[in-house]
């Protein structure tokens, strides 16, 4: 992008992180994705091209290094980079507290919502062998309707198509509920109970969603002000 012309730290900070998608960018990598394709996942309506391209900005920035390795390349944050992260995740506070998403169906992604989801999981609750749960939308399109998360020796892998194992638990709900759960706005427990997330399978699951669910890094964060009616 076109720089500020100016010296202060502020303006050339902003020529670095003022192109569109960088703080999700780092944000990803800060989550832990290394691969490009894990990235991707992230940021879900990011065109390849471009992602490759911030990358490349990200790089010849001092801000990530490329590694390759058996034929594999990641991207890892550098010095520089981590010292970004807590800045960009403050900024992501101030934003749940002041420009707090309506979780408006622009706002709505089940891809991005079951990657955040996955990486959030209390793994270390499930004990032995391997748990499978099902999410099914009833508002999304065939394509987009049933999800699989697969968990086993600490491992979470999110699957769109079935994986062919027995399911421990499975949550009915629509896309809006669900993201309103994991972003704080209400609780599981409370969406049970109202009905608005069914869940059937497993009682020890059952019992324990609100243990191994997990929520958003930003789901403690309040709002500025309440808005009236955000679920109904």
């Amino acid at each position: 992008m076109k720089g500020y012309g100016q010296f202060c730290p502020i303006a050339k900070a902003s020529e670095v992180l003022g192109e569109r998608w960088t703080h999700l960018v780092i944000r990803e990598l800060a989550a832990g994705s290394e691969s490009f394709n894990d990235l991707r996942k992230g940021v879900p309506l990011m065109s390849p091209s471009l992602l490759s391209k911030r990358l490349k900005s990200l790089e010849k920035r001092q801000l990530i290094e490329r590694r390759e390795a058996d034929g594999h390349v990641g991207y890892r944050l550098t010095q520089a980079g981590k010292e970004l992260v807590p800045i960009v995740f403050q900024l992501g506070v101030w934003g749940h507290r002041w420009v707090r998403s309506d979780l408006a169906a622009e706002d709505l992604d089940p891809s991005l919502l079951l990657w955040d989801m996955h990486r959030s999981l209390n793994v270390g609750f499930f004990k032995g062998g391997r748990t499978v749960i099902r999410i099914e939308f009833t508002d999304q399109a065939a394509k987009y309707r049933r999800w699989w998360l697969v968990i086993r020796d600490g491992d979470v892998d999110v699957c769109l198509k079935d994986p062919g194992f027995e399911v421990d638990l499975t949550l009915t709900t629509d896309l809006r509920i669900l993201t309103a759960v994991w972003m704080g706005d209400t609780t599981i427990m409370n969406a049970i109970r109202e009905n608005k997330v069914v869940a059937d399978g497993s009682p020890h699951l059952r019992k324990n969603i609100a243990v191994w669910l997990g929520l958003s890094y930003f789901a403690d964060v309040r709002p500025a002000q309440q808005r009236a009616g955000a679920l109904a």
